[in-house]
């Protein structure tokens, strides 16, 4: 018997980022996070870095690769502590994740589909447009019954 757990851990991670996705969060400060929240406890850099025991010029170096975007997750979870916070990550995917799996398999069942038609054409074995859509509907039906892995081969011809 084959169980459906990966649709249920599927379904669950779904429901989990949804919260995140809905939720109205406010954009990345231009200076980053460390700054704003400093600046906004009237924190000296000094005093920061005392807290991180470092110079006060790593902790501008800290800010600024924050507001570059290159700092670890790991320095800017040590910083989010010594400012009293908690680093919160998460990837957030733009649409649900049923979403993407539906539209991966309906591309590669309309790629399979186009050459599959386009042979029957040559052939003069055309098949009606509903007849096609059918076929479709149908490959991506298989498409997702089977593996999720199997979506993202880039080379199907290796399955």
């Amino acid at each position: 018997m084959k169980t459906n757990f990966p649709k249920l851990r599927l379904r669950q991670l779904d429901a989990a980022l949804e919260r995140w996705r809905s939720a109205d969060l406010p954009p990345r400060p231009p200076s980053g996070w460390i700054r704003a929240i400093r600046d906004g406890l009237g924190m000296s850099a000094t005093y920061l870095a005392s807290r991180l025991s470092v110079a006060p010029s790593t902790v501008i170096r800290l800010e600024s690769s924050e507001a570059d975007e290159t700092i670890s997750l790991a320095t800017l979870r040590r910083a989010a502590d010594a400012l009293g916070c908690e680093l919160r990550y998460a990837l957030v995917p733009r649409r649900p994740l049923e979403e993407t799996l539906e539209a991966r398999a309906a591309a590669l069942a309309l790629e399979q589909m186009a050459a599959i038609s386009h042979t029957m054409a040559l052939e003069a074995q055309a098949t009606s447009p509903a007849a096609r859509e059918e076929q479709t509907r149908a490959l991506i039906e298989a498409l997702r019954s089977g593996s999720q892995r199997a979506l993202w081969k880039t080379d199907r011809r290796t399955r």
